[in-house]
């Protein structure tokens, strides 16, 4: 299965990058991938790193070959 996977904000910065494909064998939740994503990056609240699964805000998602996959930062605003 590959799924493309878009950084944006500080993730992107400590990944790096903006965007990547990934590759996995079998079944794969969006959270699982998002822990993944993360491990090893600088980042020190990773729990407040959103993500979204072809634009729906959803961690519980099982992907699916061909998916987009977003790793968002907490939003501030008012």
């Amino acid at each position: 299965m590959k799924v493309t996977v878009k950084y944006f904000g500080l993730v992107a910065e400590a990944a790096e990058k903006s965007e990547e494909v990934m590759e996995f064998d079998g079944t794969l939740t969006a959270s699982e991938l998002k822990a993944k994503c993360l491990n090893g990056l600088s980042i020190t609240d990773k729990e407040s790193i959103q993500i979204a699964v072809n634009q729906n805000l959803d961690d519980k998602t099982t992907l699916k070959d061909g998916d987009e996959v977003a790793l968002l930062p907490p939003f501030a605003g008012g």
